[in-house]
């Protein structure tokens, strides 16, 4: 197939999708994309160029790098500083802590140029190889992200359980979506008609993970994959379940996501960590929202062995995340968005991570070339 002519199925798709909609929406209906590729994909693909004036597409707190808490981040700075040697993702590298904090490195990339050992890895196991190449050393690896990254980490530990690596410990700051969800809908001010459900997240946790919310709250829920097709379905079902007065959950993404989920990798997570309360920025503390390590291997909790605080600190000045990641204001509306936040000098994570709102907003905010001809 030549790219002309996936380009013109494109065009085709989207003039049926804006059509769709068109007759679909006959009043104002607010749907929330939770999961931050998500936010990446509808705006390279101009996804919202498509939508008519009373449909609204909201991003949510689907950047784990994002619902980090400044003060996570402050803990995991002054643990780099430290003299131990800090293992990340590479999104955290540029993320801002708390600012106003003495002579500490405002991001962990100025802690490593100032002389910190951090270093960026592809996979927790890079972790446990790291610490067993320096048996002298104390190796931490920082543990941010949902049930998608949650499980890698996990077997990391029994890993390192299994290989007696006793120089290798984990800042566990994971956050687990589904309780993240009941909060927001439970928010003050958040109206919302659906939620497009994360596609990663759920091949781990399952399409039936959201049926609680279904039942309890009455909204619609549609998993979907991260195509722009997979996307147009997605918002498609929401719109009609919207509609009709219904509320279920349409899994827009089965070849990649079972109802049950992945029951080995929800053992594994499981096996390491429970649930615990722990805190998001924009939302606040969350029951049971976050994973802490069981008994049995606490051991390998950094916090615990190094005797980190993480503190209660307050956003960077003028940063508007918090606000962003609930839905309450779209990235634009941040005073802070594009002078000063930029990519190059963020305020806050959401412009810096790659499932950041923000930055989706300033790098897709023009149309996407394959949508230009249909909304022209």
């Amino acid at each position: 197939m030549t790219r002309a002519s996936t380009d013109g199925q494109r065009v085709l798709a989207a003039h049926r999708f804006r059509q769709m909609l068109a007759e679909l929406v006959d009043r104002p209906i607010r749907l929330m994309e939770v999961c931050g590729t998500h936010s990446q994909a509808i705006g390279r693909f101009g996804l919202r160029q498509l939508l008519p004036a009373d449909l609204r597409l909201l991003s949510g707190p689907g950047c784990p790098v994002c619902v980090t808490t400044p003060g996570e981040i402050s803990a995991m700075i002054a643990l780099a500083t430290s003299g131990v040697i800090v293992c990340t993702f590479g999104d955290m590298m540029r993320v801002p802590g708390h600012t106003d904090n003495g002579s500490a490195p405002p991001t962990l990339s100025l802690a490593k140029a100032q002389g910190a050992d951090v270093r960026v890895v592809y996979s927790p196991l890079q972790a446990v190889e790291i610490a067993q190449a320096h048996p002298d050393r104390e190796v931490v690896f920082l543990g941010v992200g949902f049930e998608t990254t949650a499980p890698a980490v996990a077997a990391a530990v029994l890993s390192a359980a299994r290989q007696r690596v006793p120089n290798l410990s984990v800042f566990a700051a994971h956050k687990l979506v589904p309780p993240a969800l009941v909060a927001l809908l439970q928010s003050p001010g958040v109206a919302l008609d659906g939620l497009l459900c994360p596609g990663h997240v759920s091949t781990i946790i399952g399409a039936q993970a959201y049926a609680p919310l279904v039942q309890q709250y009455g909204i619609p829920c549609a998993v979907a994959g991260f195509a722009p097709g997979e996307i147009m379905a997605g918002i498609l079902s929401l719109v009609r379940q919207v509609r009709a007065g219904e509320a279920r959950v349409d899994n827009d993404y089965a070849r990649a996501v079972r109802p049950e989920g992945n029951p080995l990798a929800l053992r594994t997570m499981y096996e390491v960590f429970r649930p615990a309360d722990t805190t998001w920025r924009g939302l606040g503390t969350i029951a049971d929202s976050g994973l802490a390590f069981r008994e049995a291997y606490r051991g390998f909790d950094a916090v615990a062995r190094h005797g980190v605080e993480v503190a209660v600190l307050p956003e960077p000045p003028g940063c508007c995340c918090g606000a962003v990641l609930r839905g309450a204001i779209s990235p634009r509306d941040c005073p802070s968005f594009g002078d000063p936040c930029r990519p190059e000098s963020p305020v806050g994570p959401c412009m810096v991570s790659s499932e950041g709102s923000c930055a989706a907003e300033w790098r897709y905010g023009q149309l996407a070339p394959e949508v230009r001809e249909v909304t022209a």
